[in-house]
């Protein structure tokens, strides 16, 4: 295995474990939403708002593609890439994927504390925070399950508790 990649929802941790995992292994850390505002040059709420999520996924798509040759490289994908399944079945042969997951209370209280929730994430549904939040898990959790090979419930565990499972669950012959 030569590549980590992270999965779930929004405010789940993916960003803040995926430096300190990447950091730990003496790996670059990628983070695919931030990888798309610089090639656009816009926020993926600025994208969504002026061109729509039709757009936004299709761009996120391409940026997907160019992850599958990647090595040493840990990989926070945004919370809806699941939904490309051609993306994610190349991306699950040849990577160790992590979904980390919280409930939706914990990821609602996240979401009204980190900033980047107003300034650069669109809604989703535009049904209210906590509606959306419920949705749009739903819709989701089954694609997280079935493109993740390990789980990390992230609703009580710290950072460097989460690196350390993770470090141990990576398949045996596959640390570098």
């Amino acid at each position: 295995m030569d590549k980590i990649i992270l999965i779930g929802f929004r405010c789940v941790g993916k960003t803040t474990i995926g430096k300190r995992l990447a950091e730990a292994l003496n790996w670059k850390f990628l983070d695919l939403d931030i990888e798309i505002q610089k090639e656009t040059k816009k926020t993926i709420k600025e994208l969504v708002e002026e061109k729509g999520w039709d757009y936004f996924r299709k761009v996120e798509k391409e940026s997907m593609k160019k992850l599958k040759d990647m090595k040493n490289v840990v990989i926070a994908l945004g919370g809806g890439s699941v939904i490309h399944e051609d993306e994610m079945k190349l991306l699950f042969k040849k990577s160790f994927i992590v979904w980390l997951y919280s409930s939706p209370e914990v990821i609602l209280e996240r979401m009204k504390k980190d900033e980047k929730t107003i300034s650069q994430r669109p809604s989703l549904k535009n049904s209210g925070l906590e509606k959306e939040i419920r949705d749009v898990l739903k819709e989701r959790i089954p694609l997280y399950e079935k493109f993740s090979h390990f789980k990390i419930d992230t609703d009580d565990i710290d950072v460097e508790g989460a690196v350390e499972k993770i470090l141990k669950n990576i398949p045996q012959g596959e640390k570098r």
